[in-house]
């Protein structure tokens, strides 16, 4: 009961009415939107991002190189089996001394492209693949190498001395040899041939 007593006779606090403010009076300012977020200095995750590219870049050049020299010495090796079959089967000398010639004018360009090696024959042709041969002893200015310049226009008769095998391991360790050295000169920018087409 004295608590119906006190409600009914207290007075109820009154609303305030909100005051509506004239703009023109408050001196504000316009709202100021925060700068563009500079591109400069980049972030640290994008220059890991781009150290990564430039890894993965590096890392596909180096295995591209690695597999284009792997390939020419497996199309320099399947020639040589192809040529020493095919000498097995027709015992022909003139045709091994022609076939093994062409093919060291083939290597001989896709070693060295920026040289003129198309347009050497004779003894200069000889020399220079001497001059690139590991084995300074028996070169292909010996009569064994010699054959390479004679034996594809002599008949098979007056090549009955001829020793296949010396001429075939020759031009086999000529390739081979010039081909590992031509991997050692690469970072002294010569350029390798991806074939010996």
């Amino acid at each position: 009961m004295n608590d119906q007593t006190l409600t009914a006779n207290t007075p109820m606090p009154q609303m305030a009415e909100p005051q509506v403010l004239n703009p023109q009076v408050l001196d504000l300012r316009d709202i100021h939107l925060p700068e563009a977020i500079s591109w400069w200095p980049v972030a640290p995750g994008w220059w890991i991002i781009a150290a990564g590219i430039l890894i993965l870049l590096f890392i596909i050049f180096i295995s591209r190189k690695i597999y284009l020299s792997r390939q020419l010495k497996r199309d320099i090796s399947s020639e040589i089996n192809i040529i020493k079959q095919q000498f097995g089967q027709t015992q022909n000398k003139s045709e091994l001394a022609r076939s093994l010639s062409i093919l060291l004018r083939r290597a001989s360009i896709s070693y060295y492209p920026a040289e003129n090696i198309a347009g050497l024959t004779g003894e200069n042709w000889l020399a220079l693949l001497d001059q690139d041969s590991l084995d300074k002893g028996a070169g292909f200015q010996s009569e064994t190498g010699k054959l390479l310049i004679t034996a594809p226009y002599q008949s098979e008769q007056s090549l009955a001395d001829f020793d296949a095998q010396s001429l075939i391991q020759l031009c086999e360790s000529w390739l081979l040899s010039s081909h590992d050295k031509r991997l050692t000169h690469r970072g002294q920018g010569q350029q390798t041939g991806a074939s010996i087409s």
